[in-house]
């Protein structure tokens, strides 16, 4: 079975509609076209695991981070493959105030090519790449970052998308 192709600034944002956990805690369910057709501007983010040190620390840059990306006219949304539940578990423990989306069949992941190969350790796997994407409230992707590296991350959106 062929990999995904990645994505590129310009291109349509694949719609999607995910199961998710609500700041407040409350179960919802997310529908990307939904979002952009109230003029809402999305940083999607893809990341391979709740609750691990890497993804616990660029989840935690983004809460840190979201009145900024907020004064951008941007909200963001998490995704993962984990359950709901896991990502509940996630979101009290590290008082996370934006949406985690729960993804567990990857089919979300592989229309934005956030999943494929990746090297780790100097050997080629398959699995989830840490990507980024600056979605418009006119649905096209205005940015597209895939092997994102978690430290600094979110301060270089900022920079780029200032």
């Amino acid at each position: 079975m062929p990999l995904p192709s990645r994505l590129t600034a310009g291109q349509s944002a694949p719609d999607f509609t995910l199961p998710a956990v609500n700041p407040d805690g409350s179960d919802a369910t997310v529908t990307l076209s939904e979002l952009t057709r109230q003029g809402r501007r999305v940083l999607l983010y893809f990341y391979p695991a709740a609750m691990t040190p890497g993804c616990t620390t660029e989840a935690c840059d983004f809460r840190d981070n979201l009145a900024r990306l907020a004064s951008l006219g941007y909200e963001v949304l998490g995704v993962s493959k984990d359950p709901i539940g896991k990502l509940r578990t996630f979101h009290e423990r590290d008082h996370l105030s934006f949406p985690l989306l729960s993804d567990p069949d990857l089919t979300v992941h592989k229309r934005y090519g956030a999943y494929g190969e990746k090297k780790l350790y100097g050997k080629v796997h398959v699995g989830v790449i840490r990507s980024t994407f600056a979605i418009g409230a006119d649905g096209l992707i205005e940015l597209a970052k895939y092997n994102v590296r978690v430290k600094g991350h979110v301060e270089s959106l900022l920079k780029t998308l200032a």
